[in-house]
């Protein structure tokens, strides 16, 4: 099957495979959902590099992250250079427009994780992404809960933030930034803002990165904005057998949303009748300057540097990477 889009010639092999085995969804069913959101979608993702989760049998089945774009890519296929925490290089795809996209799709690409730049600058990190983790214990209205404090503190230092459901049990808070900023800078003001809202709302939200350390509460996952991190994207479809979708909402809509029931049969329909949610969002990049304020006062006070993941390489300020349990028993 060929689907034409945006001036190219996309093969869908198989479209008839059956993708999503709860409602018997295709990989068909798939490709057109990303045409019927492809104006929001692109809003969103075009021009970013994406990394592509894929599931060659369909959610639920085996799957793999891909970085690299197959060496028999189409000649037609924009690609960027990206690099690992280590350093290592890949050609990776671009969000150029639809045609990429369904390509993509074709080769079982279920979920895309967009970086926070535009593939033509990689050097200024224009999005902060606070990724709302529960812990377990924790309901999705505690989740809800700490969406507003995150909006509130946002709107107290005087910049705007967008909401997404992240297709799962979380919350995804955005903040389209100045391009300013490199992936340090963007992650120092996340590591502020976390600490910052567990200062004000220790029994509802936790910066700690250490499991062990977090309990019931909403984990602020501030190394979601480490260079070289992606975050899944908005308007896609998550691999679960129910095909929910990373669905951009207002914040009036935030009360009442049903994250499962976002699909990718439910968010067409949305789209139609209200438009998108994010079609402001790039119409007023903002200053992360007071959140890096807030990071030099924490600094100057003595507070060492948060954790980094396991994969990037020692960190200046950095606290000794090694969990609070483990580090008792190896100086008992």
């Amino acid at each position: 099957m060929i689907i034409e889009a945006a001036g190219a010639e996309v093969a869908l092999s198989n479209p008839d495979k059956v993708y999503f085995a709860k409602h018997g969804w295709t990989k068909l069913d798939l490709a057109r959902y990303y045409e019927s959101v492809a104006e929001p979608l692109l809003a969103a993702l075009g021009g970013r590099p994406l990394l592509m989760e894929r599931y060659p049998e369909g959610a639920g089945g085996k799957s793999f992250f891909q970085k690299r774009v197959p060496k028999n890519a189409p000649a037609w296929l924009t690609t960027t250079v990206v690099s690992t925490p280590n350093g290592t290089t890949s050609d990776a795809l671009v969000a150029k427009d639809l045609a990429h996209i369904l390509w993509a799709v074709n080769l079982g690409c279920i979920g895309f994780h967009a970086w926070p730049y535009h593939a033509h600058s990689p050097e200024a990190t224009d999005e902060l992404r606070i990724d709302l983790d529960p812990s377990p214990g924790v309901s999705f209205t505690q989740v809800k809960d700490a969406a507003i404090c995150v909006r509130d503190l946002l709107t107290e230092l005087g910049i705007e933030s967008h909401i997404k459901t992240s297709g799962s049990r979380g919350l995804h808070v955005y903040v389209h930034a100045e391009p300013r900023w490199d992936g340090y800078q963007v992650r120092a003001a996340a590591v502020a803002l976390a600490r910052e809202l567990e200062r004000r709302h220790p029994a509802l939200i936790t910066a700690q990165w250490w499991k062990e350390e977090r309990g019931p509460r909403v984990f602020v996952d501030f190394n979601q904005n480490a260079p070289h991190k992606t975050v899944f994207g908005a308007w896609c479809v998550r691999p679960r057998v129910g095909a929910q979708v990373s669905t951009p909402i207002s914040w009036a809509e935030l009360e009442t949303v049903e994250p499962d029931a976002l699909t990718l049969a439910t968010v067409p329909e949305l789209v139609a009748a209200q438009g998108d949610p994010w079609s402001r969002k790039a119409d007023t990049p903002q200053s992360l300057e007071p959140l890096l304020d807030m990071s030099e006062r924490d600094m100057a006070s003595g507070l060492m540097d948060a954790p980094w993941p396991p994969v990037y390489p020692k960190m200046p300020n950095e606290p000794p990477r090694v969990s609070p349990s483990r580090a008792k028993r190896d100086s008992a």
